[in-house]
C-alpha cells in the first residue's frame, strides 16, 4: 500500500517545496516593505481613534504602543508574513492544482487560469472588504466601548494579530464560490447537497463571525451576511456545473409526497379510533 501512495507523496512534496520556496522568496521582497505595509494595517485604527477622539477625550490619548524590547521586529516579521502569503497565493493555488491535474480530464485540466485567477481574485476581494467595512465599524465600537473611562493604550503585537485574523478570514469566506465550483466540476458535490446543508451553513457561518470578528452583533453579521450570500451564489454555481440528476430529484419529491400523504393517513385513523373509544361521543358504538 505505501508503494502505491509514495508517487503521490513524492509529487506532494515537490508542490509543497514550490509553495514554499515562493513563500519565503515573497517574504524577503515584503519585509522590504514592512513599513509601507504596516502603516496600510494601523489606518483603520487611527481613523477609529481620531473618531472617537471627537468625543471622549480619553481616546483622543489613546495611541498604539509596544510592550516588547523586540516587538517592532516581530511586528515587522507578521506583516511581511501576512502579505507574503498574498503575493503567493497565485502559485499556491497553481501547485495545487498541478497536484490534483492527474486525475482529471483533459476539458478539466484547462481549468488551471480560473482556478487561479479566480481564487487569488476572491481572497483579494474578501481582504479588501474586511478592510474597508468590516474593521471600521469593529474598531469604531470597541474603542467606544469604555473609552470614557479608559485611555485607549493599544498593543500593535496584539492588534496586528488581530488583523491578520480578520483578513485571512474573510479572504478564505470569500473563496467559497470558487471552491464550489471546482468540487462540482469533479463531481464531488451537486446543488442538492448544498441545499439541503444549507441549515447547518447557516449554523457554522455564525460560530466563524462569532470567532473572526469583534465581539459585537454589527461586525458578526457584516460577515455572516456576505457569507450566506456566498453560500446561495454557490448553490446557483454548482447546479449550473453539476445539478443533481433529475431522476433522483423526482424519486424524493415523490418518496416526500408519500410519507406526508401516510403521515395524513396515520394521523384520520388515530383521530377516528379516539372518536371510537370515547364513551362521550353519543354516535360511538
Amino acid at each position: 500500500m505505501f508503494e502505491e501512495l509514495r508517487p503521490h507523496l513524492v509529487e506532494l512534496r515537490k508542490r509543497l517545496a514550490i509553495s514554499a520556496g515562493a513563500l519565503i522568496v515573497m517574504f524577503f521582497v515584503m519585509f522590504y516593505f514592512h513599513e509601507i505595509l504596516l502603516d496600510w494595517m494601523v489606518q483603520p485604527l487611527n481613523d477609529a481613534l481620531i473618531e472617537v477622539g471627537k468625543k471622549s477625550i480619553n481616546a483622543a490619548n489613546g495611541m498604539v504602543t509596544t510592550s516588547q524590547v523586540g516587538g517592532a521586529f516581530f511586528v515587522a516579521l507578521k506583516v511581511s508574513f501576512f502579505a507574503a502569503i498574498v503575493a503567493a497565493l497565485p502559485i499556491i493555488l497553481w501547485q495545487i492544482w498541478l497536484f490534483i491535474a492527474p486525475g482529471l480530464y483533459a476539458h478539466e485540466k484547462k481549468m488551471i487560469l480560473p482556478f487561479i485567477f479566480g481564487g487569488t481574485t476572491m481572497f483579494v476581494i474578501g481582504v479588501l472588504f474586511a478592510y474597508y467595512v468590516v474593521t471600521p465599524f469593529g474598531f469604531n465600537f470597541l474603542i467606544t466601548f469604555g473609552s470614557f473611562k479608559f485611555t485607549p493604550l493599544i498593543n500593535i503585537e496584539d492588534y496586528v494579530g488581530f488583523f491578520t485574523k480578520i483578513m485571512f478570514g474573510f479572504g478564505l469566506a470569500f473563496e467559497l464560490p470558487v471552491f464550489s465550483y471546482f468540487l462540482a466540476l469533479l463531481g464531488l458535490i451537486d446543488d442538492k447537497q448544498m441545499t439541503a446543508f444549507f441549515k447547518y451553513a447557516i449554523v457554522i457561518i455564525f460560530i466563524i463571525a462569532a470567532l473572526l470578528t469583534p465581539p459585537d452583533v454589527l461586525t458578526q453579521l457584516l460577515m455572516a451576511g456576505p457569507l450566506i450570500i456566498l453560500y446561495g451564489v454557490s448553490i446557483l454555481i454548482v447546479k449550473i456545473v453539476n445539478p443533481a440528476p433529475k431522476e433522483e430529484a423526482e424519486e424524493e419529491e415523490a418518496e416526500e409526497e408519500e410519507e406526508e400523504e401516510t403521515e395524513a393517513l396515520e394521523e384520520k385513523m388515530r383521530a377516528s379510533q379516539t372518536v371510537s373509544t370515547n364513551p362521550e361521543d353519543g354516535s360511538a358504538k
